[in-house]
């Protein structure tokens, strides 16, 4: 199933936008959304190993160029790229959510299957998440403000419980033995790709709007989204030659910058006002494109950070 998630990510779209044009499916699929929702926000934080910042912060050259990267040159990189997109409160919202936010769990795997350095990779998600929670709000505020005012604080209730419940208990089940720990997340990990399909169609179908209206925005999000894949690579190229980093690090880095946290920040934009709703369609089409940049991202890094290693490896 996972060698098929972007066929299957695409047909749940489809299906979803399909099925939404009936108002009976469209109340249920609001009401299925949430639970489903926890349950994949439950799972991706179960595959964080939460308390190991301590291994996080010990390689101080690939810490503070991906700290550096994240904190600051990515949101610069998403302020430029805001401002090629039309004046809809809510696409600019949703795209700044969405690309402010780093990845937690397909950094990792992507890391690995693209010859990076998982370890690192995997040990500095907890600050990865520490880090979102502190500059994602503070980011907002500078580059959409005009956005936010329509946003009031207490509509965010719901969301920030959504995120809180499931993240305070992948933190307590992070001290059980190593042995059950494991098996929990590697028997939880094949539930994801499943829930995330039932995730964006219940988004896709609670959205009160039509294919064709979302196509009249589909060149602009899919150009910056493709845009900012690009730009995000050669950005972990330059910090990869700034720190001295070894190739499997900037390859490590450039997944890093390359995926963003969507079902993180998903639950924010389902709470928004009526005039902020499509920012919830605008982050489930960010996942589907970064899941196929992301199959682009595995043959063409390696070509960008190239290994002497391991191409003397390949011809002997």
């Amino acid at each position: 199933m996972e060698h098929r998630q972007m066929a299957i990510y695409l047909l749940a779209l489809i299906l979803g936008m399909s099925l939404g044009s009936e108002p009976g499916f469209r109340a249920a699929a609001a009401l299925a959304l949430w639970p489903a929702l926890a349950s994949l926000l439950f799972i991706t934080f179960l595959q964080i190993p939460l308390l190991r910042l301590k291994a996080a912060i010990t390689d101080f050259r690939f810490l503070g160029s991906m700290m550096l990267g994240e904190a600051l040159l990515v949101p610069l990189l998403v302020a430029a790229l805001l401002k090629l997109l039309p004046a809809e409160p809510g696409l600019r919202l949703g795209v700044a959510l969405v690309l402010l936010a780093p990845c937690t769990d397909w950094f990792v795997s992507f890391s690995l299957l693209g010859r990076g350095d998982s370890t690192r990779a995997l040990a500095s998600t907890p600050l990865r998440l520490l880090l979102q929670i502190v500059s994602v709000p503070l980011w907002l505020a500078l580059l959409v403000p005009g956005e936010l005012a329509w946003i009031e604080l207490g509509r965010l209730a719901p969301a920030v419980l959504l995120i809180a419940v499931p993240l305070v208990l992948a933190v307590i089940l992070e001290q059980m033995p190593k042995a059950l720990r494991e098996n929990l997340r590697e028997g939880t990990r094949r539930l994801m790709v499943p829930l995330l399909a039932a995730v964006i169609v219940f988004v896709a179908g609670a959205q009160p709007l039509s294919l064709g209206e979302l196509a009249g925005w589909l060149p602009s999000l899919l150009g910056v989204f493709a845009a900012y894949l690009i730009l995000a690579a050669f950005l972990a190229r330059l910090l990869a030659a700034l720190f001295r980093l070894p190739p499997a690090q900037g390859r490590t880095l450039a997944y890093g910058f390359g995926t963003r946290n969507s079902f993180v920040v998903l639950p924010i934009a389902l709470v928004l006002p009526e005039p902020l709703s499509i920012a919830a369609m605008v982050i489930v089409l960010q996942a589907l494109v970064e899941l196929l940049g992301m199959l682009v991202y595995l043959a063409a890094l390696v070509r960008l950070f190239p290994d002497r290693n391991e191409i003397r490896v390949r011809t002997t």
